[in-house]
């Protein structure tokens, strides 16, 4: 039998671990806390970092709301759960580094549950990780794929390749014709291996996002960089603010649910630079990024 209160108690040990660990990590700021309430019921807290050490923005959210009605974004798999009410909690992350040669991330953790009072409630996971490299470091993303991996495989071996292939679909700009960044793991309606099974494979994805993320940014920090990459850095950031406003569940669930429009939106970067047709030099370690990164790859098959 499910149990949400378990749920929520790791969350926000998963989301006070992390705030931790990237303060830590940027050895300069520290999170701002926002608690918000939601007027339809439920509410969460924002915790943001800006203009740090390493990181221009860092956004570590928990929330928990409730109604009487699913959003449409969560019933478009589930027709059947349509007007039925809901709980939906979640941690979602995005960091935002500085250094070009830092890759940009994004995390999230969520639990649902819909149905009827008189009847038992419906439950799923959902939830990854994913990487978003200007100029990337071929080692740094077989070690982040490595990660993934590690985190599944006491689940079976199935699971990575599955998640991981879900992730290059999903984290993929149609109108571009190229992937948001490098993938990782991603997964949705998750529940076919029981509650306490399927919330332990949960934990394992949760605990192991610093362990893959943290070495790359201790590797990259100090790598110079000029106003070239910057300016490249910049302008890839906007295809990150195309697929949030575009196709992103998460800020579809959260507008649609009526939450805190400026957690929400906290995923987006605090600069962006769009400039009309740029093309990569041939050559250039920005064309790299299109020919041999933006596509779904075998990272850990020496692909």
């Amino acid at each position: 039998m499910s149990d949400i209160n378990h749920v929520k108690d790791y969350l926000r040990s998963l989301q006070d671990r992390v705030v931790s660990e990237l303060e830590l990590l940027d050895g300069k700021e520290t999170f701002h806390r926002d608690a918000w309430d939601r007027p339809g019921g439920g509410g969460g807290e924002s915790r943001v970092l800006k203009r740090g050490g390493v990181f221009e923005q860092a956004g570590v959210n928990f929330s928990h709301v409730f109604g009487e009605q699913l959003p449409p974004s969560a019933t478009k798999s589930r027709p059947d759960l349509a007007g039925q009410g809901f709980q939906a909690m979640g941690v979602s992350l995005v960091l935002h580094p500085e250094n070009p040669y830092i890759p940009t991330t994004h995390a999230n953790l969520r639990y649902f549950t819909a149905g009827r009072e008189d009847s038992d409630p419906v439950w799923w996971f959902g939830g990854g990780f994913d990487l978003t490299p200007y100029y990337p470091f071929h080692e740094d993303i077989v070690a982040w794929h490595a990660a993934a991996k590690h985190a599944c495989d006491p689940f079976g071996e199935d699971r990575y390749p599955k998640y991981k292939q879900w992730c290059d679909e999903y984290f993929f700009l149609k109108h571009r014709n190229e992937t948001r960044g490098v993938g990782g793991l991603f997964f949705d309606d998750f529940n076919d291996m029981g509650f306490d099974r399927s919330f332990e494979f949960v934990r394992s994805v949760g605990d192991s996002f610093m362990k893959a993320y943290a070495p790359i940014v201790t590797k990259r920090r100090k790598h110079r960089f000029g106003e070239r990459q910057r300016h490249f850095q910049l302008y890839r950031r906007g295809r990150y603010v195309e697929f949030n406003l575009i196709y992103d569940r998460g800020t579809l669930f959260g507008l649609q649910s009526g939450g805190r429009t400026e957690s929400i939106l906290m995923s987006l970067p605090p600069l962006v630079r769009y400039e009309y047709d740029w093309r990569p030099e041939p050559g250039s370690p920005e064309e790299l990024l299109y020919t041999d990164y933006l596509r779904p790859r075998d990272w850990l098959g020496g692909d």
